[in-house]
């Protein structure tokens, strides 16, 4: 039932972007084609709430820079790759709403008072910048795999994938109450329903890296904001170095060297 829908789905869709737009009626099909697709698309990102969730009271959270954590002797991940997650992880917690964001300047220099974070120490760190800033809670995590599509063809190209984990900590109990795991690999539509969704929302073009990212970002930080409870439900729009209201993906081309988006 549900292969025969998105068949239905996918062929409306190749159908509008064969005639290409010329008419209202392509247009229109193509709108309808994008919604259906998008409402079928399954969440890659993988959550966990300790149940101690529900007792508490957030008004402040800080977000720790991501660090990398490739496996050993794996792709190393591209440049850029870990500020561009951190990037998004501040666009999407901002724009949320209920918690204030501690910007990102105070968080740097709350950091120029502790050792470089790394895989190993990140709960220690993240406890100690969390009490630096005087914050309920703290998001912190690592990027194990960020690696940009390369070609074409489908059946030759080397896929956008990235994989990443996250974790929040309450403050007034140093416990871990919340985490989540993304892994996503981009494949051919003709494989992947998913890939026909990421197309079709691209209009005809394949994602990038950061592309992918933004969707585990947003995933993940919406299922975090539904389990905590505000002091005050507001949004707080501060900007850090960052500015935390641009886009991850801008921030990201700036990195790469890179002007506009893709």
């Amino acid at each position: 039932m549900r292969r025969g829908r998105c068949t239905t789905v996918a062929l409306a869709f190749l159908a509008a972007v064969i005639v290409g737009g010329c008419t209202a009626a392509a247009g229109n099909a193509f709108d309808s084609a994008k919604d259906e697709i998008s409402a079928l698309a399954p969440k890659d990102a993988k959550t966990e709430a300790a149940p101690a969730m529900k007792q508490l009271s957030i008004d402040r959270i800080t977000i720790l820079p991501l660090v990398g954590d490739p496996p050993q002797g794996g792709t190393p991940l591209a440049q850029g790759a870990t500020d561009a997650i951190t990037a998004e992880l501040y666009s999407q917690a901002t724009l949320a709403g209920g918690w204030q964001v501690i910007p990102l300047d105070d968080v740097n220099q709350a950091l120029q008072n502790l050792p470089p974070s790394t895989p190993a120490d990140l709960e220690g760190n993240a406890f100690a910048l969390g009490r630096l800033v005087a914050a309920d809670g703290v998001l912190f995590g690592t990027v194990e795999r960020y690696q940009e599509r390369v070609g074409i063809d489908d059946s030759d190209a080397k896929p956008a994938a990235v994989t990443f984990a996250l974790k929040f900590m309450d403050m007034t109990t140093k416990q871990v109450v919340w985490t989540s795991k993304f892994s996503k690999t981009q494949k051919g539509f003709q494989q992947s329903l998913t890939s026909l969704v990421n197309f079709v929302q691209k209009e005809g073009r394949w994602i990038h890296a950061q592309e992918v990212a933004e969707v585990g970002v947003e995933q993940s930080v919406a299922d975090l904001h539904r389990h905590l409870t505000f002091v005050a439900d507001s949004k707080h729009f501060e900007t850090g170095t960052y500015g935390q209201l641009k886009s991850g993906q801008q921030r990201y081309n700036q990195s790469m060297g890179k002007a506009g988006k893709y």
